[in-house]
């Protein structure tokens, strides 16, 4: 009921008037975590309003609330979480790359011992080429389908998801660390083990180049989708320009990111700290002139170290200090 709604805004907003707070800037330093328990030192009580904590979160719309979730739940931030505010600020866009049609036809018509997935959206659209091959084939037919190897947890679930087995996992997801461990398969005849890598336009040559550095593989690559610069609205603009740190999934969140912000009036070349989910990322942010004390990251990819990431560029950025 409206008077119950009413009453509870009325109890928030008083608490949120006696917890008053004030920020002590600090050094910011690298982070590169080997654990997950991390002595962080923000305390566990509310900000003021007008010194609220705003996280952009810059993946596509929608694809954010693991890690919005994550952030929420880290212990630190247990009785904090009303005072953050979290904004969905998409960085980039997916569309189909120069080989999205010969996906279909390939899967069906060559088989190759490895099928490499290194991202969640190379999932998704490896997914759906299969279920293309299915409905085009009989029911009975069998499909030449490999074994597959993938670069994280996040990838792994999108197969699993759609009914696909994975066969490999690297230690570290990087494709330069699936490149470096991926088992070469013995055959009779002393071939060299086959690689299908549908890729996005964008992605590095890591995959390739470390493969065929071993000699045992032959790579073919298929750039199957393309990743582009999201363009922000007005009211995104807005938004970003109250951000106190930036989550990046990817090389080209990125770029989508500091393409946005150097078209902004009197933010151009401004960089807040960014909480990156590995280190390729992180990278990336070098490249696009981050200062070193901004870039926080896990030294192994993840989800849960991507959020200690962001919970340790809170702490490093700001001391939260009692009046």
């Amino acid at each position: 009921p409206l008077s119950v709604l009413l009453a509870s805004f009325c109890i928030f907003s008083s608490f949120q008037t006696s917890m008053a707070w004030k920020m002590e800037v600090q050094n910011n330093r690298p982070f590169r975590p080997n654990s997950n328990s991390l002595p962080l030192a923000l305390s566990s009580s509310s900000l003021a309003s007008s010194e609220r904590i705003c996280v952009a979160l810059t993946r596509e719309a929608g694809n954010n609330e693991k890690l919005r979730v994550a952030i929420q739940s880290h212990s630190t931030l247990r009785e904090t979480i009303g005072e953050i505010q979290f904004v969905e600020l998409p960085c980039i866009e997916h569309a189909d790359g120069p080989d999205s049609k010969d996906l279909p036809v390939t899967i069906a018509s060559t088989p190759y011992d490895y099928i490499c997935i290194t991202s969640p959206e190379a999932a998704t659209v490896f997914a759906h080429a299969c279920e293309v091959v299915r409905n085009t084939f009989e029911p009975t037919a069998i499909v030449p389908l490999g074994r597959i190897a993938v670069v994280g947890k996040a990838t792994e679930q999108v197969l699993k998801k759609h009914g696909l087995e994975v066969a490999f996992v690297p230690s570290k997801a990087t494709a330069k660390v699936l490149a470096d461990e991926l088992p070469h398969l013995q055959s009779a005849d002393n071939r060299r083990t086959t690689v299908l890598y549908p890729a996005s336009l964008q992605a590095k040559m890591n995959l390739e180049e470390g493969l065929d550095q071993r000699s045992e593989f032959v790579v073919t690559r298929l750039n199957t989708y393309d990743t582009r610069p999201a363009e922000w609205t007005e009211d995104q603009i807005n938004l970003a320009r109250q951000c106190t740190i930036a989550c990046f999934g990817s090389p080209s969140a990125v770029n989508g990111w500091t393409k946005n912000i150097d078209c902004i009036e009197g933010m151009q070349g401004s960089r807040i700290p960014a909480a990156c989910i590995g280190e390729t990322s992180a990278d990336q942010c070098r490249q696009m002139k981050w200062d070193e004390s901004k870039i926080f990251y896990p030294e192994k990819p993840g989800l849960d170290g991507w959020a200690d990431a962001v919970v340790h560029a809170l702490e490093t950025s700001t001391i939260l200090v009692r009046q």
